[in-house]
């Protein structure tokens, strides 16, 4: 399975959709009160069908990351106790299936390797091929680091060791980060919501005052221009709060 493109399950593409429709019906009727607004608005959902596709992908890329590091963890573990490396991912596997479910990531793909190994297929290949089907660098630089050490006869449990230990400082570095600064996305969320809240609370305590910004052309440019600077702002926001590792 190549994990470089996320499909939305039924349900999650029921529920992406609902969202975008709630949304495009909440923006048309506060900036436009127009119907014809949230029809023209509609075929945004296929825009924001990608953005949360992207973002469901690097979730899951996380949660791949994650459940890697754990195998790899009791690889490690299996060749201190002595076993070779193919008999020690086999004992992983048997930990593993302790720890996730049956469909998890990193359960389907010892349960390919070894498969694969069974059918004399060199273990070190079947992990670069991982690293390439999962898009995942670390897994792709460790994959690569292992293929090095087999073919060269290096110290395999040192290497796992140093590496896992390498991308869990990374790991731990991101979340650390995302933890400073959960206090101020959660203030550029609710400063998002303000401009949405003021329109909606002029319109439900003063019905007729803003009635001069809608269903005429200088009204609906300005209204159009305010919704650009507030997608713009919300947009900006969210991209400096998104700090890579």
């Amino acid at each position: 399975m190549d994990y470089g493109t996320y499909t939305l399950s039924r349900r999650e593409l029921i529920r992406c959709i609902l969202t975008y429709l709630g949304l495009d019906a909440v923006i048309a009727y506060l900036f436009y009160r127009s119907l014809i607004a949230f029809v023209l608005f509609a075929p945004g959902v296929i825009l924001f069908l990608r953005i949360q596709k992207k973002e469901l992908a690097r979730q899951r890329s996380r949660e791949m990351l994650r459940q890697f590091m754990t195998g790899m963890q009791l690889v490690s573990a299996s060749l201190q106790a002595g076993y070779a490396v193919e008999n020690a991912f086999r004992e992983a596997l048997t930990e593993l299936r302790k720890i996730y479910d049956p469909d998890a990531f990193i359960i389907v793909e010892f349960r390919w390797i070894l498969s694969q190994v069974a059918l004399n297929i060199p273990i070190e290949s079947l992990l670069l091929d991982l690293g390439r089907r999962s898009h995942i660098d670390d897994i792709r630089n460790f994959a690569e680091v292992f293929q090095t050490a087999k073919r060269t006869g290096g110290d395999l449990m040192a290497i796992i060791r140093n590496t896992v230990a390498c991308i869990q400082t990374k790991t731990e570095t991101r979340e650390e980060i995302e933890t400073n600064i959960s206090g101020k996305v959660m203030e550029q969320n609710i400063m998002s919501l303000v401009p949405v809240l003021i329109l909606g609370y002029v319109t439900l305590t003063s019905p007729g005052f803003l009635d001069v910004c809608y269903h005429n052309l200088t009204g609906v440019a300005v209204m159009t221009v305010c919704l650009l600077v507030y997608l713009a702002a919300f947009l900006w926001g969210r991209r400096i709060m998104d700090i890579p590792v």
